[in-house]
């Protein structure tokens, strides 16, 4: 624990009258609500200075008392003693409660952390987790966010209200604005410049429902003291703007990924971009209020027009300008970027070509989100932004896809090496910036420990998570614990997951092609996995009460199975290529068996394509809508759009496992049998087609599939793993 003992001269920090203030009502109302408690026994005391985030833990028998300086480091602090306490475990998978009657003594030293900012959340989650989410699902969230000390989220939420404003003004007619955005599951990528009119339209009974629901969120937020980040003009305006003003200095940007569309931005040194930007930020204040924070990422893998003459000079310019269309409505106001385009495009930003683009922007006044370390190392390469604010961080989840993974180990090396580096700079926070919600909470339960604790004891931490999140623990089952990091807890994703530019968690779940046996393993310990597995399993009768536990081995048996299937997947390839049919065959059967049996056993599992579909359909007002909603909740985990993000967001849920990636894969199997039987050539070309049509009728289909609960997953899993 990173302790700051003596810091305030006395043991008791002297607490303020018994009447709540606002921040301990706020930390003490998030703690009931998780808890289900009025009054679960815990005591929230709020001390005002001007010192880093701090908190502290006082318990007797009978109560618990958080003291602390912020709303987010008394939420925190609570819930670090709760889990020690083994007392609550609060997930994505569910929470544990078990309040105690009688607490366990203690009394901690003052702990605090160096990072001012707790940062949280990617603009891709607004896609890919939370489009069909309602207040009572953000409610949660923002809960879960407040327990985890984050001080500093991304709030997206709601801004199509206001650019619909923003264009009507402009002269864009109601028509054209409907042709212009796109669909719900999509709408990040439009605002961020690298689409438009894709997968629409966007309905205006959604516009208005998120309307609302940003209202609450930032209401809430504002509540718990935290600083949240809201959107900003970066310069990306509609065909029909551009049309309409043939002189502006719009360019037509390069297409993303190979979309058959272009998008349209405005240079800053255009009349036009600062009334824009000026007009954005006043209406989005008079519906959600001032704030300090605003992204505006222009670049986002969509590079710059620039002169080849001029190329820093460019740079320069654009950088001073985006700013100063911020801070001309706000003079405080920060400008928040996405390191991420640095390593994205790393061969176009070079370090001079940063170091330009950020030259005439204040240094307390640009705040660079670094969120990409589990790929790239940016702040190395520009030696800590050159003076800029940033905040050091990973992305972990791309796509909401959800293998079994984290890096748990090379966090911490990550933290402390940025943390004891001479070229730090001016590193002010840190952040984890999934672009998907809703697997693998133990790898985010572990990094947001990391700003108060940085150089955790694993042995201490397995014990505290595993007791807070089963109930009980045993030096077995820390051992099991142990094997699982080594065995999935310690990988490096990006690699397997974007392979050869397909995209997918598994072989399984990529576009079947025969190159897939050229690929060359999953990164991590299969060997490690099974035994933790076998470990499990044993220790399942002690644990058949907690439904955390059972969740979490349904997870583990998920990847184990779907490894060994990648490889049954390869070999049916090559024996059919290889003209033994028996052995495809057989292959083939088995991977059949397996899946259906994995697909039945993931009913388990709190979300599944029931549940996507499911929360699409309710969100809609009219049938209409609903097959919008369907449409798009379906291709998004798909087809996706364009030529290459096919199944980059792929999903390991039930539904998916036996409704979609089993069919692809049988279709592609069947007709290399084919071709081996009557010793003709792969048609490629054909089979590729098929799939293609087949992936498009499912995704305009409507049927929601039901939800299958496995009602002995013990023996299911045994039967899979035999």
């Amino acid at each position: 624990m990173a302790l700051l003992s003596g810091l305030y001269g006395c043991s008791e920090p002297v607490v303020k009258p018994l009447q709540r203030s606002a921040q301990e009502q706020a930390a003490s109302e998030v703690i009931s609500r998780v808890t289900g408690r009025d009054q679960p026994g815990v005591i929230m005391k709020y001390i005002a200075d001007n010192e880093p985030d701090w908190y502290q833990v006082k318990t007797t028998n009978t109560h618990m008392t958080v003291s602390g300086n912020s709303t987010t480091a008394m939420t925190y602090g609570a819930y670090e003693a709760l889990r020690e306490q083994g007392a609550l475990s609060v997930s994505w998978e569910g929470n544990r409660v078990a309040m105690p009657t009688r607490w366990q003594p203690q009394q901690s030293e003052v702990t605090a952390t160096p990072f001012a900012l707790r940062s949280y959340l990617n603009v891709c989650a607004y896609g890919y987790t939370t489009p069909w989410w309602t207040w009572q699902r953000w409610e949660q969230e923002l809960d879960w966010m407040a327990l985890h000390g984050v001080n500093n989220p991304v709030a997206m939420e709601g801004q199509e209200f206001v650019w619909q404003q923003l264009w009507s003004e402009f002269g864009v007619s109601d028509k054209a604005l409907a042709s212009y955005f796109s669909g719900p599951a999509f709408t990040p990528w439009q605002r961020m410049g690298n689409i438009e009119s894709h997968a629409g339209p966007l309905p205006q009974s959604w516009i208005n429902k998120k309307h609302k629901l940003q209202k609450k969120i930032l209401a809430r937020m504002e509540e718990l003291g935290m600083q949240p980040v809201v959107p900003a003009f970066s310069g990306y305006v509609p065909k029909a703007f551009a049309l309409q003003h043939p002189d502006a200095k719009i360019y037509a940007m390069p297409k993303w990924t190979g979309f058959e569309h272009e998008t349209y931005w405005l240079d800053p040194a255009d009349p036009l971009f600062n009334k824009l930007a000026k007009r954005f930020i006043e209406l989005y204040t008079d519906s959600y209020g001032k704030h300090r924070y605003y992204l505006s990422d222009a670049f986002n893998e969509m590079l710059p027009p620039v002169s080849q003459d001029n190329r820093y000079e460019d740079l320069a310019r654009y950088g001073e300008r985006i700013f100063s269309s911020i801070t001309q409505v706000s003079d405080d106001a920060v400008w928040v970027m996405q390191g991420w385009m640095f390593g994205a495009d790393e061969e176009f930003w070079d370090l001079p070509s940063i170091e330009a683009f950020l030259s005439n922007v204040p240094d307390q006044q640009a705040m660079i989100h670094d969120i990409g370390n589990d790929r790239y190392h940016v702040w190395q390469r520009t030696e800590g932004f050159k003076g800029k604010s940033w905040v050091f961080g990973f992305i972990h989840n791309y796509g909401g896809s959800d293998p079994v993974y984290a890096g748990l180990s090379d966090y911490v090396t990550q933290l402390q090496t940025a943390e004891q580096a001479n070229i730090q700079g001016n590193m002010t926070g840190f952040g984890v910036f999934p672009e998907g919600l809703h697997n693998n909470s133990v790898a985010y339960e572990f990094l947001f420990d990391l700003p108060w604790q940085t150089q955790p004891d694993m042995q201490k931490w397995l014990q505290t998570y595993t007791r807070a999140r089963y109930g009980k623990t045993s030096p077995t089952l820390i051992a099991a614990w142990k094997q699982l990091i080594d065995g999935v807890f310690s990988t490096s994703y990006w690699q397997s997951r974007w392979w050869e530019g397909s995209a997918g968690a598994y072989l399984l779940f990529k576009r079947p092609d025969e190159t897939l046996v050229e690929f060359g393993g999953h990164p991590g310990n299969e060997q490690a996995l099974n035994d933790a597995l076998a470990t499990l399993i044993k220790l399942a009768p002690d644990y058949q009460n907690s439904t955390l536990f059972m969740y979490d081995l349904v997870d583990f048996t998920k990847h184990a199975v779907s490894l060994r299937t990648d490889s049954k997947l390869q070999q049916a390839v090559s024996a059919y290529k290889e003209g033994d049919v028996e052995k495809g065959d057989r292959l083939t059967a088995a991977v059949t068996r397996d899946i259906k049996q994995l697909d039945a056993l993931m009913g388990l599992h709190q979300e599944s394509l029931h549940s996507w579909l499911t929360d699409a359909s309710n969100y809609a007002d009219t049938p209409q809508e609903e097959v919008v909603y369907l449409q798009n909740a379906r291709q998004q985990i798909t087809i996706w759009g364009g030529p290459k993000l096919k199944d980059y967001a792929s999903k390991a849920w039930q539904g998916m496992y036996a409704g979609f990636y089993l069919p692809r894969w049988q279709m592609y199997l069947r007709a290399l049998r084919t071709a081996a039987v009557n010793h003709i050539p792969f048609d490629h070309d054909a089979t590729s087609q098929q799939i293609l049509d087949w992936e498009q009728d499912w995704v305009n289909r409507t049927r929601i599939p039901p939800l299958h609960v496995p009602e002995q997953p013990v023996e299911q899993i045994m039967m899979l793993l035999r």
